[in-house]
């Protein structure tokens, strides 16, 4: 197709935009609303797609700053625990698929070479595939999601070995020996030397990561400039996928590394927000190239054997996969789940089937057959998907009863802002045994705070996606202590919007200002000053001779007669006149009322300390959380 990069964005867009909102609308997921749009843009469809070969390999860089973002999610301390099923469960299933394939291979009269490089190039899933499903359907932080992830950064891993081992099975030496002589430089090295180099580069991801990048990371944040910060984050990442691509490592690897690395950081948050529009993008770019580059003509000359592949290849991975989980004794619904989110090829296919056939290990015919097979299987899973959702519901009533979901304990509180209002906020719930996720933007702040040992993450709250990586989606509460109007309005609707599951506690600056956070939807808006005021007035009170359950007293009662006035003048806030006279009439009525109590002297119950008074408070409590409730 004729055009220029501009006309080629057009179409992909066009394509991306048109399809997708389609699919979904019918259930089929955004991964397969994609490759569709590819196949018909493709040039076996209406052949409006450029290159689409180069068209991957860009997008592909969509997968590599996946991975980053699924680093920065595991702590070093959550990578460990999952040691076992990444070494024990990802392990297993790539060396079982592999035998598997591989004597079949063998059964249908294939050269044992020719067979182990096919089984070994198709135990891998496709790890951008896999993770897109599970994140849409919220399944990412279940049992059987972590178990996904394991196996499918184990095939990741593993990857880099198949890459080594693949000439060794050339059945063409002389083609094998011709490509190894346009490898890339490292390739020219002494095993010994790739060795240290391979392990050089990682050591300058992690120690990189560790010593250089914070600082880095802090530096840029002082400037407040966000598109320095976003930047900065895709330097990162474009600079780790260029250093693993010169020792021959997988770019996605070394960007997990880094991902893990900053795990801990206080960044961790804001480079997530900035990075989680280019990741979604490029990876709807993939999938697109991926459905452009099917060849539909090899597919029309052996449909059968096409058709025949795609079956055996997700018929045996997912017989396989289900074969472990009766094995490990997983509850039916995640063997399942698994044996569906990882039955596909992967998108390392697409390098190493290439790379296989020119080292002499397989055919030119051969590869390309199996590269269509690979890109039809990852059609498959989203339409195996569809059943997922009436079986595991069958499975699970007729299973035991499941264990707890592995979910990540990031708390069930988000704190927005960390000032002295929102520390005081944080001290009090963590003292009482409950996890909070802080946000804030003041970076003298965040240092001060995190030498005294507080979690708390550079950011500004009031952008949605960061919001959503903090935590908000699963949150029992989103305490807003910032002490701007604007950022504190701005932040309490986003919540109200997008996390309705949440209850909004916001820090009103004044009265006028709590009204505005009530019609904003905050379940409750405490003025800043009122409470420290009123404590201050019962100590004065105090030292001024009055006794201090008399002081204790006075403070309760004004504390409610303020609340009952505050809901009442806000039914008239806009009616100035007449707001004017509540005010004065409340007033008054507050000072006759202490007057009378003060005439009675000290005679008879004494208000917020008998059984009756405290019966009242706590049935006017039970009508507060009631309405923020029904709010």
């Amino acid at each position: 197709m004729e055009g220029g990069f501009l006309l080629q964005a057009f179409v992909y867009l066009l394509a991306a935009v048109a399809a997708v909102p389609i699919a979904k609308r019918l259930g089929l997921g955004s991964v397969l609303g994609y490759l569709i749009a590819g196949a018909v843009i493709g040039p076996f469809g209406l052949g409006l797609a450029g290159d689409a070969a180069a068209t991957m390999d860009f997008s592909a860089f969509g997968v590599v700053m996946m991975l980053f973002l699924v680093g920065l999610e595991l702590q070093p301390s959550r990578l460990w625990a999952l040691r076992v099923p990444l070494l024990g469960v990802g392990g297993l299933q790539t060396l079982l698929t592999a035998a598997v394939v591989g004597g079949i291979g063998v059964a249908l009269g294939f050269d044992w070479r020719v067979a182990v490089a096919t089984g070994l190039i198709i135990a891998g899933s496709c790890t951008a595939l896999a993770l897109q499903v599970l994140a849409e359907r919220g399944l990412l932080k279940t049992r059987a999601g972590e178990t996904t992830f394991s196996v499918l950064l184990f095939q990741d891993v593993s990857g880099v070995l198949v890459l080594t081992i693949l000439p060794l099975l050339a059945v063409m030496p002389e083609v094998a020996h011709g490509h190894a002589a346009e490898g890339a430089w490292i390739t020219t090295l002494p095993a010994w030397q790739q060795a240290l180099a391979v392990l050089g580069a990682m050591a300058a991801v992690v120690l990189g990561g560790r010593l250089l990048t914070r600082p880095a990371f802090r530096l840029i944040a002082e400037t407040k400039l966000r598109e320095i910060f976003t930047a900065a984050v895709l330097l990162l990442v474009v600079g780790i996928t260029l250093l693993m691509q010169s020792v021959g490592l997988s770019p996605a690897l070394g960007a997990f590394l880094a991902g893990v690395v900053l795990a801990e950081s206080e960044f961790r948050h804001e480079i997530e927000g900035d990075i989680e529009p280019f990741k979604g993008l490029l990876l709807g770019l993939f999938f697109l190239a991926v459905g452009a580059s099917m060849d539909f003509g090899a597919v029309m000359e052996a449909p059968a054997t096409v058709a025949g592949l795609v079956f055996l290849m997700v018929a045996l991975k997912a017989v396989v996969l289900i074969g472990m989980g009766v094995l490990f004794r997983w509850p039916r619904p995640d063997i399942l789940l698994v044996a569906i989110v990882l039955s596909q090829g992967g998108e390392f296919a697409f390098v190493l089937l290439p790379y296989a056939a020119g080292n002499g290990v397989l055919t030119a015919p051969q590869a390309n057959l199996l590269v269509s097979a690979v890109a039809l299987s990852m059609a498959v899973t989203p339409l195996l998907m569809l059943a997922y959702g009436p079986l595991s519901g069958r499975l699970a009533r007729d299973d035991l009863p499941p264990e707890p979901d592995a979910i990540k304990a990031e708390g069930s509180v988000v704190i927005a802002g960390f000032g002295r209002f929102g520390q005081i906020v944080a001290r009090l719930l963590l003292a009482n045994g409950h996890r909070v996720t802080v946000l804030d933007h003041d970076m003298e702040t965040i240092e001060t705070l995190r030498r005294f040992g507080y979690r708390v993450f550079y950011g500004d709250a009031t952008r949605l996606d960061l919001l959503q990586a903090a935590g908000a989606a699963e949150a029992a509460l989103v305490v807003v202590a910032t002490d701007a109007k604007a950022t504190t309005d701005s932040i309490v609707e986003t919540v109200r919007k997008h996390f309705p599951q949440a209850q909004v506690l916001a820090r009103a600056i004044d009265r006028p200002h709590v009204y505005d956070l009530w019609e904003a939807g905050a379940h409750l808006a405490v003025r800043e000053t009122f409470g420290s005021a009123l404590e201050m007035g019962v100590a004065a009170l105090r030292r001024l001779g009055m006794p201090a359950y008399e002081a204790e007293r006075a403070g309760r009662f004004f504390r409610r007669h303020d609340h009952r006035m505050l809901e009442r003048l806000a039914k008239i806030r806009s009616d100035d006149g007449g707001y004017r006279v509540a005010v004065r009439e409340a007033s008054e009525q507050l000072l006759q009322v202490l007057e009378r109590d003060q005439g009675r002297g000290r005679e008879g119950p004494v208000d917020g300390w008998d059984s009756a008074s405290l019966a009242e408070e706590a049935r006017q409590r039970a009508v507060e959380r009631d309405a923020a409730a029904s709010g």
